[in-house]
């Protein structure tokens, strides 16, 4: 039976819909951004103009476009679409999808693609309905999420899909959206606006790549100034502009978190603090764990710093504790104290490559015994000998004896405490590490001279 009031209904419901939904491209050709995937020859577009689409996962920041995307995939390949959000899409109506596919396509041959937001939050009563038929074919699904599929969602899903990360947009992508937005046919076509280049360049900023916002704000100025009439003139100042997006949110979810991390301790590897400095404020403002940064740069000060600056690990140690003991905001500049002592110390990693290497053979090769002159003295027969009971213990084997490192000239014995000729630890000729090295070089010769 047909419902009478349903066109009327669909009328309104499309009068009040945001200017980011109504200006949304209608083929990839008008998608502006994400050229890495798009770009003529790039897999997703090949797949696409191929009708080859599988399962996708497309995941990224927000306002990048994964929904826009979805349902230009839908109209490209002529498939039916139909949008849920994983959070709040129940068995009952999946299975009501299901059927619904299964009917169309008997009818009209036509594909169903079931576009899941928030996929991260599909749960595995609702994916056990689901997967059956994604896999034979019936329902093309293309989840959405701004967090890192690898970590958020599940393994099962992930097995079944091709993943793509979406980008934010650039300052001057941002721009032509905008550009784009104010000549669309479903965007002020009555109204004749204006754009200042510095009120484009406060929302490219502000906007932080995300279309949506930068749409929004757009809407923002204009409704402001002209109302719902949306007839005439209107010039967007900068002043304007400022006033319609307010303050800049900083981009940071998920993968924000990981990625700012692996950049400081990039920065502060490579000496730079300047660079080192930016991250930690963008990751203090965006309310990131200040401990969180603190436990970094501790194990930064052994990974990276080593015994180049034996000093580095008690700062870094010592900036921990202070974290924890004060809080922000004052723990921003014991942050900011270690972080650029860090960046601006040699650096060596041979300690961090020694232990490895020692795992590595522990695991894979046949396990040493400890030389028995080397063993505890409770646990081997030993003959103690010397006049302090400490200086010579001679084993039950061959004559072998415990050199006391302290009785030789230069506390030097050349004693071998392995028994087998390997080389862990390689200090770098740097900083504190160059002083260890010769050492070291010392109390190799004098080994290889007793053997």
């Amino acid at each position: 039976m047909n419902d009478l009031w349903q066109p009327g209904r669909d009328e309104a419901l499309t009068r009040i819909e945001p200017l980011a939904v109504r200006v949304r491209p209608a083929s990839l050709d008008e998608v502006v951004g994400q050229q890495h995937l798009l770009a003529r020859g790039k897999l997703l577009r090949r797949m696409v103009d191929a009708d080859a689409i599988s399962s996708l996962i497309l995941h990224g920041p927000p306002g990048t476009g994964k929904t826009t995307l979805a349902e230009v995939i839908a109209k490209s390949t002529n498939r039916r679409f139909v949008r849920e959000n994983a959070a709040s899409v129940g068995v009952k109506r999946i299975r009501e999808i299901i059927d619904d596919a299964e009917r169309v396509l008997g009818q009209n041959g036509k594909r169903t693609i079931l576009f899941l937001d928030e996929i991260h939050r599909f749960s595995k009563s609702q994916q056990d309905v689901l997967l059956r038929d994604v896999e034979r074919g019936l329902i093309t699904l293309i989840g959405a999420t701004t967090e890192n599929p690898l970590f958020a969602v599940n393994s099962a899903l992930i097995s079944r899909s091709t993943l793509f990360r979406l980008e934010s947009l650039s300052e001057e992508e941002t721009k032509e959206v905008i550009r784009r937005a104010i000549t669309h046919r479903r965007g002020y076509t009555d109204l004749t606006i204006q754009i200042e280049d510095e009120a484009l360049d406060v929302w490219a900023l502000k906007s932080e790549g995300d279309a949506r916002r930068a749409l929004t704000a757009l809407e923002v100025a204009v409704r402001s100034s002209v109302g719902d009439q949306d007839q005439g003139d209107l010039q967007i100042t900068k002043q304007l502009a400022e006033d319609s997006i307010q303050q800049k949110i900083a981009s940071y979810g998920a993968d924000g978190h990981y990625d700012a991390i692996s950049a400081m301790i990039k920065s502060i590897r490579g000496s730079d603090p300047d660079a080192a400095m930016y991250w930690i404020a963008r990751m203090l403002d965006a309310g990131e764990d200040p401990r969180f940064i603190a436990r970094r740069l501790a194990i930064l000060a052994s990974e990276d710093v080593g015994n180049a600056d034996p000093r580095a690990v008690v700062i870094a140690q010592s900036c921990w504790d202070l974290v924890e003991r004060i809080g922000m905001p004052e723990a921003r500049i014991t942050i900011a104290q270690c972080a650029t002592y860090l960046a601006c110390a040699p650096k060596s990693n041979a300690a961090y490559v020694a232990i490895d290497a020692a795992l590595d053979d522990v695991r894979k090769d046949r396990v040493l015994p400890v030389p028995v002159y080397l063993r505890d003295k409770n646990t081997s027969p030993i003959a103690q000998s010397g006049s302090d009971g400490s200086a010579q213990r001679v084993s039950e084997h061959e004559g072998e004896k415990y050199e006391y490192s302290h009785n030789a000239a230069d506390q030097l014995s050349g004693q071998d405490y392995l028994g087998v000729p390997k080389r862990y630890y390689e200090p770098k000729d740097i900083g504190a590490e160059r002083v260890l090295r010769q050492y070291l070089d010392l109390a190799r010769a004098r080994k290889r001279a007793g053997e």
